[in-house]
This record gives C-alpha cells, structure tokens and sequence, in this order.
C-alpha cells in the first residue's frame, strides 16, 4: 500500500492532470495578450483525439447525458510535461 506522499502512480496523474488543466488555462490568458499575437494560435489549438457524441438516457424522472472529448492543446501538453518534471525532481 502506497503511503499519502510518495511517489506512487496515482499521485503521478494527479501531478499530469493539475499540469493539463493549468496549462490550459495559461494559453487562454496568453491569448488576451498582445505581445505574443504570432505565436499564440499555435499554442491554443485545440487538437481532437477521442471524441465521443453524447448519449442520452432518459428516466422520466430525470434524463442522464454523458459524453467524453478529449482535446488538447500544446500549452495543455507542455503542462503536463512540465508536471512530470517536476513530478521526477521532487
């Protein structure tokens, strides 16, 4: 059993999922920014890999969607990259 801490590979993905999101969130305020105009639709395209259409159940009492899209983009990337680096060092 992995003690709360060390490095196991759930804390791994946990390091790689908080490093997509913010890198994510780091191209959207890039492109608020004026200095890097040429350089920022490159960063914040967004690349499909796994699309799945949405798919609805209906209950009548309530109605139940669910659906799954994965797409990133290269500053989502270069998070996560950055957070197994930082991952591996500490």
């Amino acid at each position: 059993m992995a003690k709360f801490g060390g490095s196991s590979s759930g804390m791994c993905a946990l390091y790689m999922a908080i490093g997509a999101i913010l890198g994510g969130i780091l191209g959207e305020l890039m492109k608020m920014s004026d200095m890097l105009a040429g350089l920022v639709p490159y960063l914040v395209t967004s690349y499909p890999v796994f699309d799945m259409a949405p798919v609805t159940l209906n209950l009548y009492v309530f109605r139940l969607t669910l659906g799954l899209a994965f797409e990133p983009n290269l500053m989502s990337i270069l998070g996560v990259v950055l957070a197994v680096y930082i991952f591996r060092k500490y």
